[in-house]
């Protein structure tokens, strides 16, 4: 974790020796829901050039307990773009007493190459003091120099659930001509704006904010804790100039930065024409040639310099047949190019759960880069990293979110594909038996279809045989129970979709007692969600994906049984879903037919009520049991 805290040099230098950090002066308010307290929170960025900057940076955390051992950690990259000139840490005790100092030689130097980052010239520093002993406080201060800007880091006041904030504070130093863009979120923070010496001075200020915690089915903690957005308007990166200040001229800088990039090998143009030249439909086409890009790629991120922004050549691609997402995709779009398809180089924030795009202002929000192929009225999106993936579909981790598409016009905010409950289907089709003693025999098919088809999808490409085999031994809400036999088909399309088989066994599912046997008729889909009535709820109830679940159970019984007690048919129809379960007992055979519809909603905290009892009765339901006695 690297934390933006700074001394305010120029103006209100910060003295060590006036600051006590003694836990007993934190009001009782912040150490309330809190795991940690920030003391103090301060940034200094003092622009000096679109292309140049200096900062100061300092924070102080008081760690309350073991859970928040992880903030009094200390990290902090640095690389071709930016250099740390000096780092300190102090390590205080509950008293405030000083016990350890540190500096930056000290600390550990690292290289920044992650999982999934194959070279990276990101380096960082690395420090924690491993103390233990509850609540101990930890100080840390660092300087850099950035040689290279393309954006400025936000204010956040709040740093995740469960962390107070005693002070925070955020300024910029930046010639008096300097636009410096701003937009708070979750909050009405306004700078004081002040000219001395022919700078213009921004501070954001704010103290006593108390901890706050997520909830269950709420929003994420990006869309309800503050936090100002903060970007340049004219910027320069080794050597490359553009601004920011509309999506046209991100748009242009962008584009610039791939132009001449697009060149194929002539062998690679051949190979081009031998897949598409004797293809009719445009959309056959961008199948073909996405199926080659496909076969003869694969992912590896590379992250040297201003290649975090720029991508390699396609003709380094085709020679080294791998890339990272911004390379893959521009490969995929000279391969389009070669066979006189227009294919749109396209930037997204990736991966669920991630922040949606502020439409109204613009600057690099985005993680990852994808293509697409203009069809008209439709568009075909192609995620240039998957090896396979299906042409077309989004899913998970780019679908139904704003993104920004690039070209030499500059760029304009597009939606990608969504997908309803329709789209996003589970449906399940089960004959089983049950014999004397309760054991269960099952045969289970299963249509899966988009983000529903997305797990069986890594249990086809993603995992080992043995692997598979474990997940779906515990996939099952079931006592005892063994998967013995498992298959699999695959059908692709922009709305892909698997077919699974499963033969299941499951010794005593069935509870026999006496002349009773009590039986389930929910076999595999039992809701295990449930949620406490006496809750105090505070944020709204969001559900961001609309999904269909379908059960049709054929279950034979052991003869000589007559029913004594047999569940209702249930039918629930509001505004968070539907739910329907009936189900028919015949000589000899048990059929059972569930159908479960969750809508994408976000309600207001005062319908939890409704909420909580939507849930309870579709576990109830689920969960309801078929009780038999044998004949005399």
């Amino acid at each position: 974790m690297k934390t933006f805290l700074l001394f305010i040099w120029a103006i209100a230098p910060v003295c060590l020796s006036a600051q006590s950090y003694d836990v007993k002066l934190i009001p009782d308010s912040l150490k309330k829901n809190a795991r940690a307290v920030v003391r103090e929170d301060e940034y200094i960025l003092e622009i000096k050039s679109p292309g140049k900057a200096v900062t100061k940076e300092r924070h102080v955390y008081t760690i309350l307990d073991e859970t928040a051992d992880n903030v009094g950690g200390y990290r902090s990259l640095y690389g071709k773009f930016n250099s740390i000139s000096s780092i300190s840490g102090y390590l205080y005790d509950a008293g405030g007493k000083e016990l350890k100092h540190v500096k930056k030689k000290d600390m550990e130097d690292r290289s920044y190459v992650s999982w999934e980052n194959l070279i990276d010239d990101e380096r960082y520093k690395e420090h924690d003091f491993y103390y233990r002993t509850y609540p101990y406080t930890v100080d840390y201060q660092e300087e850099d120099e950035f040689n290279g800007l393309m954006g400025f880091s936000a204010w956040r006041p709040l740093h995740a659930p469960g962390i107070s904030t005693q002070h925070s504070k955020y300024v910029i130093i930046a010639p008096a001509d300097y636009k410096v863009r701003y937009k708070p979120f979750n909050c009405s923070y306004q700078p004081v704006i002040a000219e001395v010496g022919g700078k213009k001075i921004y501070t954001w200020e704010i103290g006593n904010l108390a901890a706050r915690s997520t909830e269950t089915s709420g929003p994420g903690w990006s869309a309800m804790a503050p936090v100002v957005l903060i970007a340049p308007s004219d910027f320069e990166v080794e050597g490359y100039k553009g601004n920011m200040s509309t999506w046209t001229s991100y748009g242009k800088f962008i584009d610039q930065l791939r132009a001449g990039r697009d060149v194929l090998p002539e062998e690679i143009k051949k190979k081009v024409h031998e897949l598409t030249d004797n293809l009719k439909d445009p959309r056959d086409k961008v199948y073909a040639l996405y199926d080659f890009l496909q076969k003869n790629t694969h992912y590896v991120s590379i992250q040297l310099g201003i290649g975090g922004w720029q991508p390699f050549p396609a003709e380094y691609v085709a020679t080294k047949r791998y890339g990272d997402c911004k390379a893959l995709s521009n490969y995929m779009v000279a391969l389009l190019k070669e066979a006189g398809i227009t294919g749109k180089y396209v930037e997204i924030a990736a991966e669920q759960g991630a922040a949606p795009l502020i439409e109204d202002f613009p600057c690099s929000q985005f993680n990852h880069v994808i293509s697409c192929v203009p069809m008209g009225k439709d568009t075909i999106w192609l995620e240039c990293t998957s090896q396979t993936g299906s042409p077309g579909y989004m899913g998970s981790f780019t679908g139904d979110r704003k993104a920004v598409i690039i070209d030499s016009a500059g760029a304009h905010v597009v939606s990608t594909p969504s997908y309803s409950s329709s789209d996003n289907l589970e449906s399940r089709v089960i004959n089983a038996s049950i014999d004397a003693d309760g054991n269960l025999d099952a045969n289970s098919s299963t249509y899966y279809s988009c983000l529903a088809q997305e797990m069986p999808h890594f249990l086809i490409h993603d995992v080992s045989g043995e692997q598979r085999e474990k997940y779906l031994n515990q996939l099952f809400n079931l006592p005892t129970y063994k998967v013995d036999k498992s298959s699999y088909e695959e059908i692709k399309g922009a709305k892909p979709a698997v077919k699974e088989y499963l033969h299941v066994t499951s010794p005593g599912y069935a509870g026999v007692s006496g002349k009773r046997m009590f039986i389930s008729p929910n076999l595999f889909d039992k809701s295990s969600i449930r949620f406490s009535p006496d809750s105090a709820r505070r944020y709204d109830l969001v559900y961001n994906h609309a999904s269909r679940d379908v059960d049709s159970i054929s279950l034979t019984i052991p003869d000589g049984y007559t029913p004594e007690s047999v569940p209702q048919d249930v039918k629930i129809d509001c505004k968070f879903g539907k739910y329907s379960a009936s189900l028919k007992l015949m000589p000899g055979k048990i059929t059972y037919y569930r159908i479960w519809e969750q809508n994408r909603y976000r309600y207001p905290a005062s319908d939890y009520p409704e909420f909580v009892k939507y849930y309870e009765q579709i576990y109830k339901a689920d969960h309801a049991r078929v009780v038999l006695v044998k004949k005399e």
